[in-house]
């Protein structure tokens, strides 16, 4: 089965390469939240930009984030490809894995270039904590593309999914994204690891709980 989810991981990852689609949009809009809240936070005093940060590095990601989510599933459904996923020798979780993991590393790719050009603009250091910013960065990436995917394909089926998937996705990420929001704060003030562990908890906790719960029910989902 892990090979089987790792061809459609694989099979996202040439088909985003050749049209550059989902990757190009979230990078850009990302991008452009970054921008203009750095205009909007350029005569604010450093201690407020140093509090407020994060926040704002997260609501690019999770904007952007949203954007993606919505074409990952749909461009499935449009190429009527994901009839041909379903009869293929492989257990509907495999694929809810295969397409939450593809939605994960877009993500991550994008918030990854997004990190550089963010910290120059905002004249932060991730250097002395990149480690552990990289692992909150993962955390959160990964319970976001959770929820993501199950949602997306819930979404996929109505006409208005452009505008259902943030109303039933972003109550339910919350956690993830609070959690995500405060240990940023904490890293980019330089308090250790140690002292966030509870955060971090929680970041694992609703991971495991996410991915295992879409998992069992993404069965139901595709059916519908």
């Amino acid at each position: 089965m892990f090979k089987k989810i790792l061809r459609i991981l694989w099979k996202d990852i040439v088909t985003e390469f050749r049209t550059r689609e989902l990757f190009s949009a979230m990078f850009v809009f990302a991008l452009l939240v970054v921008v203009v809240f750095n205009f909007a936070f350029e005569s604010a005093p450093r201690e407020s930009i140093l509090q407020a940060a994060p926040g704002l590095l997260w609501v690019a990601f999770t904007f952007s984030g949203v954007l993606g989510l919505n074409r990952s599933i749909a461009i499935e459904r449009e190429n009527m490809s994901i009839q041909a996923l379903m009869l293929a020798p492989v257990d509907r979780g495999g694929i809810y894995l295969g397409k939450m993991l593809g939605n994960f590393v877009f993500m991550m790719v994008s918030e990854l270039l997004i990190v550089p050009l963010f910290a120059v603009l905002y004249n932060f250091s991730f250097s002395a904590r990149f480690g552990q910013f990289l692992l909150i960065l993962v955390l959160g990436t990964l319970g976001f593309s959770a929820v993501g995917t199950i949602f997306s394909a819930i979404a996929v089926n109505t006409k208005m999914r452009d505008v259902l998937l943030p109303i039933l996705f972003l109550p339910v990420v919350v956690p993830v994204l609070i959690g995500a929001v405060e240990t940023s704060v904490r890293t980019l003030a330089g308090e250790p690891l140690r002292g966030m562990m509870d955060w971090v908890k929680i970041l694992i906790v609703f991971d495991v709980i996410f991915i295992t719960t879409s998992f069992l029910v993404f069965e139901f989902v595709l059916e519908e």
